[in-house]
C-alpha cells in the first residue's frame, strides 16, 4: 500500500498513521519530500481494511493499493526518479555516467594505465573485476584482495570511484571496504542471500539483469536489496540469451523504456557483454543513448589480445577516446530530453 500524507501533516500525526499500519500486520518505509510524506506499507494484513481505516483519517490525502509484487523499486512507491551518487558521478540525474576499465584487475601498471585512460577521456568510474565468476574453473579468478588495493589506489590517483564485483556473502564487506559501488553480477541475480546481505551495505548497488531473468524478476531482485535497506540500487541491463549465436547475448535495449515506467531505479547498459565484440560497441552505445539509458559500462584495456579475461569485447585506449568523443553530440541531445518532464519521456 501506499499512503500519501496531506500537506502540512505534523510529525505526531505521520507517527500516528505508521502505529496504525503496523497494527494491521504491516512494515512502513516512508519517504520524506519537499512537500509531503509518503508512507509504504509491506506485509500481508488485512488490506481492504487497513485502507478503509487509514483513508479515514483527516491527514491522509490517499490510500492506495499497489498491485506489483514489487513495492518500493515501483513507480507507485515513488513517483519522481531516484538519483544515486557514486563519488563525483550522479545516476539517474543530468548526467550520462560512464563506467569503464578492464574485465579484470591483473597488475598495478595495467589498472593505472586503465584509470588515467577512463579519467582523460570523461569516464566518471572505474570498473575492474577483483573477484571474477569463470564459465571455467582454470580460468584466471581474478587477484582478490590485492585487486581491492590496486583498484582503489588507481581510483585515487585519478579522481574516480570505483566499482567492483562481490559475488559472495563473505566477501561483501571486504569488497565495500574497497570500492564506492558494488556490482551484482548477472549469475548472482537471484542469490537471494547475497542481495540481503548487500541490502544492509551502505553502498550503491549496481544490479545487473540474468541472462534468463525476464524484467519483473530483475526488479524482483532489486526489491530484495531495498526491502533490507540498501535504496541506492541501480539497474544494469547486459544482455539475454536467445537462440542468436553472432553475438555473447542479445541486448534488450527496449528493457530501458520499459522499465523507466516501471521503476524510479536508475538504468544503464552494458554493450560489451551484450555483444562481445570490441567493433560493435561504439554503435551499440550511441543506442544506449539515443534510448534514454541513465549511462552505460564498458570495458577497455590497453593490450586487449594480452588480457587475461574478455579482450575481445575490450576497447583499445584509443578505441575507447574516440567513442567517447564521438558520443559528445548524442549526449547533448540526451540532456536536451531531460529537461522534458518525467511522466511524458516514459
Amino acid at each position: 500500500m501506499i499512503i500519501s500524507m496531506k500537506l502540512g501533516a505534523t510529525k505526531e500525526q505521520i507517527e500516528s498513521v505508521c502505529k496504525k499500519i503496523e497494527d494491521f500486520g504491516y512494515r512502513v518505509h516512508s519517504i520524506v519530500g519537499e512537500e509531503r510524506v509518503v508512507i509504504a506499507a509491506v506485509g500481508k494484513g488485512d488490506v481492504t481494511h487497513c485502507l478503509e481505516s487509514i483513508g479515514s483519517h483527516d491527514c491522509v490525502e490517499s490510500a492506495v493499493r499497489i498491485s506489483a509484487p514489487y513495492k518500493f523499486v515501483s513507480r507507485q512507491y515513488k513517483p519522481d526518479r531516484t538519483q544515486i551518487s557514486v563519488g563525483k558521478a550522479v545516476i539517474g540525474a543530468d548526467e550520462f555516467v560512464v563506467m569503464a576499465g578492464p574485465c579484470s584487475v591483473e597488475t598495478e601498471e595495467q589498472i593505472m594505465a586503465c584509470a588515467e585512460a577512463v579519467a582523460a577521456a570523461g569516464g566518471k568510474i572505474l570498473r575492474g573485476g577483483a573477484y571474477k565468476p569463470r564459465t571455467s574453473p582454470y580460468d584466471f579468478q581474478g587477484l582478490e584482495e590485492e585487486g581491492l588495493k590496486l583498484l582503489r589506489k588507481a581510483g585515487d590517483a585519478y579522481n574516480l570511484a570505483v566499482i567492483t564485483e562481490v559475488m559472495t556473502v563473505t566477501n561483501v564487506n571486504i569488497v565495500a571496504e574497497y570500492s564506492d559501488m558494488l556490482q551484482i553480477g548477472a549469475r548472482n541475480v537471484q542469490n537471494f542471500p547475497l542481495l540481503k546481505a548487500v541490502g544492509r551495505v551502505d553502498r550503491p548497488v549496481m544490479l545487473k539483469r540474468g541472462l534468463c531473468a525476464t524484467i519483473k524478476e530483475l526488479l524482483l531482485s532489486a526489491e530484495y536489496i531495498v526491502a533490507h535497506g540498501n535504496p541506492n540500487v541501480v539497474l544494469c541491463e547486459r544482455g539475454i540469451r536467445t537462440f542468436e549465436g553472432e553475438t555473447r547475448n542479445v541486448l534488450d535495449i527496449q528493457a530501458v523504456p520499459v522499465l523507466n515506467k516501471m521503476t524510479h531505479l536508475p538504468v544503464i547498459l552494458d554493450p560489451a557483454h551484450s555483444s562481445g565484440k570490441r567493433d560493435l560497441i561504439p554503435q551499440i552505445a550511441r543506442a544506449c543513448v539515443a534510448i534514454g539509458a541513465d549511462g552505460m559500462m564498458v570495458e577497455t584495456h590497453p593490450n586487449p589480445e594480452s588480457a587475461w579475461s574478455d579482450g575481445p569485447q575490450s576497447l583499445t585506449f584509443a578505441g575507447f577516446k574516440k567513442m567517447m568523443d564521438d558520443l559528445k553530440p548524442y549526449i547533448d541531445l540526451w540532456k536536451a530530453s531531460r529537461q522534458v518532464p518525467v511522466g511524458v519521456r516514459s
